[in-house]
């Protein structure tokens, strides 16, 4: 998977915002309020099947509320604390727009500039796209790249390395014009990554340690989760196994995220960290020493809005937190909250799903970090945020628990009860004959053999999606990937005058993940 003409009012709640959260040390949490926020989030856990969380509150006046809850990973006795680092994916957006928001300061580019004038490589399939993209547009989501485009090369893990998505750019899919409307990426996120390191002469998970994490004070922080060096590491679990309540078992899973992810959604930090990134956004960039991180205007940039996700008409009884719109401005969703300014985001890896959130005019920012991929995180928000505003009485609980129900027979009906029975029809070729090496222009190679009677499916740059495939209709087949490994995959050759002149793909599920991108796959016969 992120947006401020300045007003009096808006300025008020800069300057209220900025001295509140100066105020890193302070006095402690009030003690029934620190039970009754205890008493907000410990239901969750077992309600809900979510093995452990942590979660950070700042507010002026008052030290970071920080605790974890639970255990690190189920089977073990390793509890989360407010140290546990969480990989917290796409909130890392918000610190690469603050990495070139540095750059900006620096005088090293602009926000207007062509990404040309300094990758003068860049290519995108929209010849107007390649010509105007600006340096502020690789984080807004409205290049006109299709959803999730190209996120195949980065989940799951592979060894690619940034520089590959250059490659891939010129052959991505459009799914509208350019500037025309709202998709989530994460490819142009790491163009953002090859950018800050061709203009600062640093790669991003150096640039971003040295400026960010190190003057922060975010001692428990990593750049990507290979440079951790701890145990205390928060685990990761998904649904994979038979139904329990309607849903599959929670289980433990391994991350899958590799070296392409770095500055869309690599940074793992911990709770007690995240604190400190918070306050310093509610600070417009001010360190507790009273020194700037990055000019104040340019929080001002990074929050103002830039590209329309959605519009509605506003909150109900049933849906309190709904705003009129949601925005995306620099690394960060903007919407209105109960009539007031939110400004956030989520992340969501394989296995956790993290959530970040600001309201500037109180100076008040919350995280919770989750160690499964179950979407309780963003309810959990709500309720705690609800409490430190002292909004009307919801009940979250009941209010995600019916979500989920309808999101399961929305499921259930949308699949015509189940992905296990093969479609009719027949491979209309002998076996051996759609064997061989196939070559998609952004992605790669796919090697097909016949052994034994059976076809295998080799994705060449994704070790670990290797399968049998079973035949599912006329010339198509399913893959069954290593459980834990991915979403599954539907293979359809075009055959004509007896030979495979072609192979596309789509999900298997149609409820899988927008980054399993198979649908914007076309594979041609390698001679």
């Amino acid at each position: 998977m992120a947006r401020l003409t300045v007003t009096r009012r808006t300025a008020l709640g800069y300057a209220v915002a900025g001295a509140g959260a100066l105020a890193w040390p302070g006095l402690a949490l009030a003690q029934d309020d620190a039970t009754a926020i205890d008493a907000i989030v410990e239901p969750w856990l077992g309600r809900f099947d979510i093995p452990g969380l942590a979660i950070a509150i700042v507010r002026p006046g008052s030290a970071p509320y920080l605790k974890g809850y639970g255990v690190r990973t189920l089977g073990k006795a390793a509890r989360v604390d407010a140290h546990t680092r969480f990989g917290i994916a796409s909130n890392s957006k918000s610190f690469t727009a603050a990495c070139i928001a540095l750059l900006v300061a620096d005088g090293k580019l602009a926000w207007d500039d062509p990404v040309r004038k300094h990758l003068p490589e860049f290519r995108m399939k929209d010849p107007v796209a390649t010509e105007n993209l600006t340096v502020r547009e690789l984080l807004v989501h409205n290049s006109g790249l299709a959803l999730g485009a190209g996120d195949l090369m980065q989940f799951p893990a592979s060894d690619r390395p940034a520089s590959d998505a250059l490659k891939a750019l010129p052959y991505l899919p459009f799914a509208r014009g350019f500037r025309t409307g709202y998709a989530y990426d994460n490819i142009l996120y790491v163009v953002a990554d090859l950018l800050i390191e061709r203009v600062s002469g640093k790669p991003w998970h150096a640039f971003v340690a040295e400026r960010l994490l190190r003057p922060i004070g975010m001692t428990d922080a990593v750049p990507a989760l290979r440079f951790l060096k701890t145990n205390n590491v928060a685990g990761r679990h998904a649904r994979l196994g038979p139904p329990v309540r309607g849903m599959g078992a929670v289980e433990v899973i391994a991350p899958d995220e590799g070296p392409m992810t770095d500055a869309a959604g690599g940074i793992n930090a911990s709770v007690t960290d995240i604190a400190k990134w918070l306050q310093v956004q509610l600070s417009l960039g001010r360190l507790p020493d009273g020194s700037q991180l990055w000019p104040a205007e340019a929080s001002a940039e990074m929050w103002t809005p830039r590209t329309i996700v959605a519009g509605t008409p506003g909150p109900t009884d049933d849906l309190p937190q709904r705003g009129v719109t949601q925005t995306y401005a620099l690394g960060w969703f903007v919407q209105d909250y109960r009539g007031e300014r939110l400004i956030h985001h989520s992340g969501g890896l394989s296995g956790q799903i993290t959530q970040t959130a600001l309201l500037p005019h109180r100076g008040i920012g919350v995280a919770v970090f989750t160690n499964t991929e179950d979407g309780p995180s963003s309810a959990i928000r709500n309720a705690l945020l609800d409490h430190l505003i002292g909004a009307s009485a919801f009940d979250w609980p009941a209010a995600y628990a019916a979500r989920v129900s309808a999101g399961q027979a929305e499921a259930l009906a949308s699949v015509a009860g189940g992905i296990d029975t093969a479609p009719p029809g027949k491979p209309s070729l002998p076996l051996a004959a759609y064997a061989g090496r196939y070559r998609d222009p952004w992605y790669g190679d796919v090697v097909v053999a016949e052994r034994g009677g059976a076809l295998q499916i080799d994705f060449v740059p994704t070790p670990v999606f290797k399968s049998a495939l079973e035949p599912w209709g006329t010339d198509s087949f399913r893959t069954r990937f290593p459980k834990g490994a991915g979403e599954d995959a539907v293979v359809s050759f075009a055959v004509a005058g007896g030979k495979v002149t072609g192979v596309t793909m789509k999900p298997l599920s149609p409820l899988a993940d927008f980054s399993y991108d198979f649908h914007d796959l076309a594979f041609e016969p390698v001679t």
